[in-house]
């Protein structure tokens, strides 16, 4: 069994480099007879001579000036990969892989990557929007590093942290019967013999309105109309085929121009946007800087109107 170490290959190219015990054990900050024990181990190990001696120089040997090149690749790949290491750690390179609903993506991820990128040039972001129910599964495959949705599942493996309170309501086509008073909001009630366009049930959002039929006294499941995306729900808006109940959030993004968001009161009803992260897995240093910036950001952050921040759980801090 081979007992050499890096400490090994240092001693030897010093001293390749040098011609001199002397001053390479001084180049090393070791002693003379500490570096030449050194040198004598890995030539036992070896089982060759690497260095011809004579009172005034040390020459390498045949077997020595075939293994200093071998040995200075691995010197410098084992040097490169600790740096490596050591940016990452200090956030200089990196990947960090982000998961979120796609209102959360377009309305108000952008300002945030724009500050990390500033402050973290060297490390790669990625972004993906997607439905509650696949950023879950991301999360759990391992593919992202955290996702930015609703609590679709509430699956025990997954870690759901309060991010934003965003409040339902109701997104109307201009010169709609609904709109005689919309600063005074609307009923549920108010919307029975409507027809509703609804996202489809894999999200968040539509899973939540579900759960909620028996407290807002409004049926949910009888959807006539679906879209996989609140683009495709703003398109059949836009279209004269509905209405829909959408939350504040995905309601202020560039689709839903210049359509109506009206709240929805009686009882009021609001999302709740998550951290969403694995149990059991930390966050990389560049994940978890991310992951602050966004809280930070938010909490300063001008939101759409009917949208607010959370307050951070005393343990939220211990998984970034």
């Amino acid at each position: 069994m081979h007992n050499l170490s890096i400490r090994h290959l240092r001693a030897f190219i010093e001293v390749a480099h040098c011609g001199s015990f002397t001053r390479a054990a001084a180049q090393l900050h070791v002693t003379q007879s500490g570096l030449t024990a050194t040198i004598k181990q890995l030539e036992q190990q070896v089982g060759l001579v690497l260095f011809d001696r004579t009172t005034r120089r040390v020459y390498l040997s045949d077997a020595g000036r075939r293994f200093r090149p071998v040995a200075e690749r691995l010197l410098s790949d084992f040097d490169t990969a600790i740096h490596d290491l050591q940016a990452i750690a200090s956030e200089q390179q990196g990947k960090v892989a982000i998961a979120a609903s796609p209102s959360m993506v377009s309305r108000l991820l952008p300002q945030i990557v724009s500050q990390y990128h500033q402050r973290h040039p060297g490390v790669s972001l990625y972004l993906r929007d997607d439905s509650a129910s696949m950023i879950e599964q991301l999360v759990l495959n391992n593919e992202v590093d955290f996702g930015i949705a609703g609590n679709h599942s509430d699956r025990a493996d997954l870690s759901y942290q309060p991010l934003l309170n965003d409040r339902f309501g109701v997104v109307l086509p201009e010169k709609h019967a609904l709109q005689h008073n919309p600063g005074n909001g609307l009923n549920w009630s108010d919307l029975r013999g409507q027809v509703l366009v609804y996202l489809s049930s894999d999200t968040g959002i539509r899973s939540q309105l579900t759960r909620l039929e028996e407290e807002i006294a409004f049926s949910i499941t009888s959807a006539k109309l679906e879209a996989s995306s609140p683009a495709g729900v703003a398109a059949l808006i836009k279209a004269g085929l509905g209405i829909s109940i959408l939350p504040a959030l995905a309601a202020s993004t560039d689709p839903f121009q210049p359509l109506t968001f009206i709240p929805l009161q009686q009882p009021v009803i609001q999302r709740q946007i998550y951290i969403i992260s694995r149990k059991g897995r930390s966050l990389s240093p560049a994940a978890g800087s991310m992951l602050q910036l966004t809280r930070q950001s938010l909490a300063a952050a001008e939101l759409p109107p009917w949208v607010t921040v959370c307050e951070p759980a005393d343990d939220d801090a211990a998984t970034v």
